[in-house]
């Protein structure tokens, strides 16, 4: 009896520990079920290095062809770091706008964090009060309406030397490229620094300080590799580039704070970005502590952002109205008729070309600036087209895709001005469709600054000259192949024949 007993108990006590196990299991699957994250698709990713063998040297596109197959949410790994992209207008709309605020802050890249003081910038800074109130002072004090059009004259006047120029060359080839490269760099110089740099020098140090803002650090995504970058020698690279834009901002500034009273402390041009900034440092009246630093990057800034995007464009959309002779022709009788027999296109003209900024928006949409906007971090978990985000999730929004979207876009690879001027697309948007120039907290402060210049420049090019390819080749046989950082360049230069119209 005493057996039976123990056998009993010994059974009672199995059993009991079965129902508590499957008690315990239920409820665990249960929890689970509620708590289990629902990740947006990703494809299959390679130890240590993620995904980064899918991006090869065309990441716009190669995102594109995934997003085909994964969707316009779709989670990659670049190292270790896990990177939303977005591919469709919903998905830009939804981060940009509805959870803009947890989307709006920056990661942490090491060759940013060099080059740009910590990345202080307006573009690289994290989304903090110091970031709203560096953007505040930049859009009210130094890209305000009233403030951008007080450089009018420098617009015009520049953009009168390079039609000279231009008329110089009739006969020869032109690389146009670097023509816009020098005239941007131009107007961007009289406007921050008051007068225009002298020599190749500083035009090669802002290509080589681009260069660098586009180079891949390894540390930055797979944080134990980080050795490797001081190996190869990268981060000497750019810790030496930067330190020689110091030397030349530091040159900059003292030269503006030892102008003598009374001595030239104004230009015809009006103030320059270093006046204002340090009329601002001393009197503090902007609420803002305006440190060395600060002015360092953001003049800094105001030539990175401003020659690179503006050039870019410029070089594209001539290579549009190139291989399309009646967009060209088309575009032609709108500014000679606009110009009413004068010898050059005022700014106060372009408001009458409405064909002039259908053809601009094309070349955008067609060659978006930035084809990858900046990189935003999540702040913090976000539900988000029913997927789940975690916070500090890095987010690449590929605007050139939107751009590109069948969907969205008729004909979407053909170059159409004519699309723009039936809707009421605008560069101040929102529409997320078409965002060369992103949207949400994080928009481009320079929209006015450059496109008049852009416009200015194209509307006097197009009434002076007739322009064509050399030896031989067919406008339609024009090479337009890209190269791919942060911003999309032609791989090729541009070099036309250029023939007085008139």
């Amino acid at each position: 009896m005493e057996y039976f007993s123990s056998f009993e108990t010994l059974l009672l006590s199995l059993v009991s520990c079965i129902v508590v196990a499957i008690y315990i299991c239920v409820k665990w699957i249960s929890f689970d079920s509620k708590n289990r994250k629902n990740i947006p698709p990703s494809p299959r990713k390679l130890p240590i290095i993620g995904n980064f063998h899918q991006l090869s040297s065309s990441p716009n596109r190669n995102l594109q062809i995934l997003s085909q197959k994964y969707g316009p949410l779709m989670l990659i790994h670049l190292g270790s770091i896990p990177t939303l992209i977005a591919s469709s207008a919903e998905a830009a709309k939804e981060i940009m706008k509805t959870h803009d605020l947890s989307f709006c802050s920056r990661p942490n890249l090491t060759v940013p964090n060099i080059l740009l003081y910590s990345s202080t910038s307006i573009a690289f800074s994290p989304y903090g009060e110091y970031w709203r109130q560096f953007k505040s002072l930049v859009v009210l004090k130094l890209l305000s309406n009233t403030r951008v059009k007080s450089y009018k004259n420098v617009r015009e006047n520049e953009t009168a030397l390079i039609i000279q120029e231009l008329g110089e060359c009739c006969g020869s080839i032109v690389d146009m490229g670097s023509m816009f490269s020098s005239l941007t760099n131009n107007i961007i110089s009289r406007i921050a620094l008051g007068r225009k740099l002298d020599g190749p020098k500083y035009t090669h140090l802002l290509r080589v300080f681009m260069d660098s803002l586009n180079m891949f650090d390894v540390g930055s995504y797979i944080p134990w590799l980080s050795w490797v970058d001081r190996v190869i020698g990268s981060l000497g690279t750019v810790e030496k580039i930067a330190k020689e834009f110091d030397e030349f901002l530091e040159m900059v500034i003292e030269e503006h704070v030892n102008k003598k009273k009374g001595e030239d402390t104004k230009s015809n041009e009006g103030e320059d970005f270093v006046d204002i900034l340090l009329e601002l440092q001393k009197n503090d009246t902007s609420g803002f502590t305006l440190r060395r630093d600060t002015l360092k990057v953001l003049i800094l800034e105001a030539f990175a952002a401003g020659t690179e995007t503006t050039q870019t464009t410029l070089v594209w959309t001539m290579s549009e109205l190139i291989r399309n002779p009646k967009v060209m022709k088309r575009l032609q009788l709108e500014v000679t008729e606009a110009s009413k027999g004068r010898s050059m296109i005022f700014e106060e003209d372009l408001e009458t070309m409405p064909y002039l900024k259908a053809v601009i928006k094309e070349s955008m949409r067609l060659h978006t600036p930035v084809p990858l906007l900046l990189p935003r971090k999540s702040m913090k978990d976000v539900k988000l087209m029913g997927y789940d985000i975690a916070a500090g999730t890095q987010v690449i929004i590929n605007a050139w895709a939107i751009a590109r979207d069948p969907a969205l876009w008729e004909k979407s690879n053909e170059f159409k001005p004519e699309r723009f001027l039936s809707n009421s697309i605008s560069y101040q948007g929102p529409h997320f469709e078409w965002l060369p120039f992103g949207a949400g907290r994080r928009t481009c402060p320079g929209i006015q600054f450059s496109v008049p210049l852009i416009e200015l420049v194209l509307a006097n090019i197009v009434y002076k000259f007739d322009m064509g390819l050399p030896y031989g080749i067919r406008n339609e046989d024009l090479d337009m192949t890209e190269i791919a950082g942060i911003t999309i360049q032609r791989k090729s230069p541009l070099l036309v024949s250029v023939s007085p119209r008139f």
